[in-house]
């Protein structure tokens, strides 16, 4: 969850490195460094604090500098200090390194090493690395690095510089991305694309265990044998401008506007209108293979899960298979009765989610079969899972996760089609109905951010509360968890999800006076049920929002203010119910003077357990 910019060439690297590290500013932080080799040394600079900290120590120095490499560090091992930032040195000032991820035997390795004579300065794991760089080093920078690889376990992207080899950089990945852009008479490591897109549009992208040299004229993979590796280059599509403001005051409120492309992109060439019919060529289920799954399991993390939540629903009611969902770092240790006529379906908006991963690859050694659902194209759950349906969110860089929660639903909303439509457990009716809703949602969801005034006049008196509760039934409760999320993670009012039938066994105890709640009333087969609950929480005296289709005008006249989405069916209405909740979440948290995109002790791609 941490930002890597390394560059070798003919530039100055001070300024490539400090601008390549605010383009990942978007993971979280709360420390940042870089290292140069310039003069016949290493010089490091490293601040905890901001990047504007930084940039006001490294000043104008070190400007002939060709080579670099930077950091922004989201601490795990050693609390933030310039001390513990990265990037670290060894003893002798000749190595110095940057790494992303966790080394699970940094205590044994540090215990060694400093029977070896080496001395540390931090509480980090990743300064083992460079020490032990330094005791392997005999003069051939793969050699050694495929030493220290040997000797950790645990997770890593890292890349050293070394002023043994003035003009080269050598990096490695183990579970953490890593890519390589390609110019020419300059090349750039980084742990995500947007930190060099200004720079180049083509790159490779590492994949585990692989080892990479880097000069200003040439990229050298090997595997961990050190054997070379070609490298198919990957070009990127989308440009700048699509991982920038666009004029918007943050990166969330954009993000939730463009969530109409997000839909529209996500289903393109997904649907034939003409037979009614969804085709997804890229994974390979057939009704043959579909015929042996006996259940399906829906694993991810925060956001994501949520999506699978939904995903519970829909795929049983479509494809008659039972579903279990779970949080990605409980499945992993409950030992999932998992065989191989299971379908494990995995959810991750990065594609590099640690405990997303581990369960991905927990479920392949079990024998299953496993359906990877992300937004970002070689990405290692991407590369790992036997297929994929990639989510066309395009980049969203707000920690708090929009327009990649609705184009995962849906993926999800396809793929309970495409099973529906193999195992024969959805009617050609029912079919046409849901591809009809799906193709009128990007135009829908146009309309309820139409709303944004009238959600902001709301969200004025939500940012003066400090909690909140949000209640629904059947879809409706899957939905409140995700706007209960949404509020607590950016405005940091207390909010809780409750499914509505589950007030008397409990939470009817907290709703007194003026406390606000959200129904959320669009399900239809348990509508009354809802208007039931809305009833018990208004005896109560709660100030209560309704979200409900436009077409139920009498909820208006039960609750202080309602939200009203476009008409459609049930099934795919948490699609546009969760848009209102996340414009509520955003202006109260506007309201309340947070930081909308990087919200305190959050960060957008959890790479560590």
């Amino acid at each position: 969850m941490c930002g890597i910019v390394g560059y070798v060439g003919h530039k100055s690297a001070v300024p490539i490195l400090l601008k390549g590290l605010k383009k990942l500013e978007y993971r979280g932080y709360d420390s940042a460094g870089i290292a140069v080799l310039n003069s016949g040394s290493i010089d490091v600079v490293k601040k905890v604090g901001k990047l504007e900290v930084l940039e006001e120590h490294v000043g104008h120095k070190n400007g002939g500098a060709c080579i670099g490499i930077g950091h922004t560090r989201w601490a795990t091992h050693g609390r933030p200090s310039d001390t513990n930032a990265h990037p670290h040195t060894d003893c002798t000032g000749r190595f110095a390194v940057v790494h992303n991820g966790i080394i699970e035997n940094f205590q044994e390795l540090r215990g060694w090493l400093k029977e070896e004579g080496h001395s540390f300065k931090s509480e980090t794991d990743t300064e083992v690395l460079v020490h032990l760089f330094e005791h392997f080093y005999r003069g051939d920078l793969v050699t050694a690095l495929r030493q220290v690889m040997e000797k950790v376990e645990g997770s890593y992207a890292m890349v050293i510089l070394s002023l043994e080899n003035p003009g080269q950089l050598i990096a490695a990945r183990q579970d953490n991305p890593l890519i390589v852009g390609l110019g020419e008479g300059e090349n750039f490591i980084a742990s995500d694309i947007p930190a060099i897109l200004e720079h180049t549009r083509q790159t490779y992208i590492l994949n585990d265990g692989e080892v990479v040299l880097v000069t200003s004229d040439q990229v050298q993979v090997f595997d961990r044998q050190g054997n070379p590796v070609h490298k198919e280059v990957f070009h990127v599509q989308w440009d700048m401008e699509a991982a920038e403001k666009g004029g918007y005051d943050h990166f969330m409120i954009k993000e939730i506007c463009e969530q109409p492309k997000a839909i529209r992109d996500t289903l393109k060439g997904r649907l034939d209108l003409e037979k009614k019919k969804v085709v997804l060529k890229e994974i390979g289920l057939d009704k043959e293979a579909i015929e042996r799954i006996d259940r399906i399991f829906i694993t991810a993390c925060g956001t994501a899960y949520h999506a699978g939540l939904v995903g519970k629903y829909v795929i049983e009611r479509m494809v008659q298979i039972p579903v279990e969902v779970d949080i990605a770092s409980e499945f992993r240790y409950r030992d999932p009765l998992i065989t191989e006529n299971s379908l494990v379906i995995v959810i991750s908006q990065s594609g590099e989610t640690a405990d997303t991963l581990a369960a991905l690859r927990m479920a392949q050694k079990k024998g299953a079969r496993v359906l990877a659902i992300t937004n970002v194209v070689g990405s290692s759950v991407a590369r790992e899972a036997d297929d994929v349906i990639y989510t066309w969110a395009g980049p969203e860089i707000a920690v708090a996760s929009t327009k990649a929660y609705v184009t995962q639903l849906i993926a999800i909303y396809l793929l309970s089609c495409y099973l529906g439509q193999l195992r024969g457990t959805v009617s050609g009716e029912q079919l046409e109905e849901i591809i009809e809703a799906l193709v009128r949602l990007p135009g829908q969801a146009e309309a309820v951010l139409k709303q944004q005034t009238q959600i902001r006049e709301m969200a004025r008196r939500w940012a003066k509360w400090e909690d909140a509760f949000f209640i629904g039934r059947s879809l409706d409760y899957a939905v409140a968890m995700e706007g209960q999320l949404k509020l607590k993670e950016i405005s940091y009012i207390h909010a809780e999800a409750y499914a509505a039938g589950e007030l008397k066994h409990g939470t009817l105890a907290l709703i007194v006076e003026g406390v606000p709640v959200i129904v959320l009333a669009t399900q239809k087969e348990v509508y009354e049920k809802t208007i039931s609950n809305l009833q018990e929480v208004k005896a109560r005296g709660a100030y209560i929002t309704a979200v409900a289709f436009e077409s139920d005008q009498e909820i208006g006249k039960l609750v202080e203010e309602t939200i009203y989405i476009p008409d459609t069916i049930s099934l795919v209405a948490p699609v546009l119910t969760v848009i209102p909740l996340q414009l509520l979440a955003y202006y109260a948290a506007v309201e309340r003077g947070s930081d909308v995109d990087k919200p305190r002790n959050l960060a957008k791609s959890v790479t560590v357990e």
